[in-house]
């Protein structure tokens, strides 16, 4: 495949989002697609570290504004400045030749997307929210013909629906 394409997971939290990009990930890999992903810290504050290293925490600390460490074919970049704009991050994914890239997050990001409802307190997101691709819900909704609305209990019906058809539509990042 030639180029990236990338597609949104949004909805608020405890709504389902990671449980859909696992099972997206899972069949994506076995399918023989190779799948990045970004994650939006909508939560305040910076993200806890995973991997806490001595040495690339003094060069971070004596100013280096991106460092990486690597074993084993793992390698681990933190990358600071003021912001990230979504975009900037997928740039910097592009080099790695990613098939896809699911991003959990951004809501008011323009990429295609899926999103999950909670509740009807989240169905306003139907109205604001722009190039909506498929809707999943906890709740019932009325049938609305911009995209096909799936059912909390149906997210593999909804990953296959995905990968045979809307990933298929994609356009590749620019």
């Amino acid at each position: 495949m030639a180029g990236s394409k990338a597609f949104q997971i949004v909805g608020f939290q405890n709504s389902g989002k990671t449980t859909l990009m696992k099972k997206m990930i899972f069949n994506g890999t076995k399918n023989g697609l190779r799948i990045g992903t970004i994650k939006h810290h909508g939560h305040g504050g910076v993200p806890e570290k995973t991997v806490l290293n001595k040495d690339t925490d003094k060069h971070r600390n004596a100013g280096a504004q991106i460092t990486s460490v690597e074993g084993n074919g793992s390698l681990h970049i933190e990358a600071n400045k003021n912001s990230w704009d979504l975009e900037e991050i997928i740039h910097v994914y592009k080099n790695f030749s990613m098939d896809l890239i699911l991003i959990e997050g951004y809501k008011h990001a323009s990429y295609p997307k899926v999103v999950i409802i909670r509740n009807d307190d989240d169905l306003y997101l139907l109205e604001k929210l722009v190039n909506i691709k498929a809707v999943i819900s906890w709740v019932p909704i009325t049938s609305h013909n911009a995209y096909e609305i799936f059912l909390i209990d149906d997210l593999d019906l909804f990953v296959k629906v995905f990968y045979k058809g809307i990933f298929e539509n994609l356009e590749v990042v620019p």
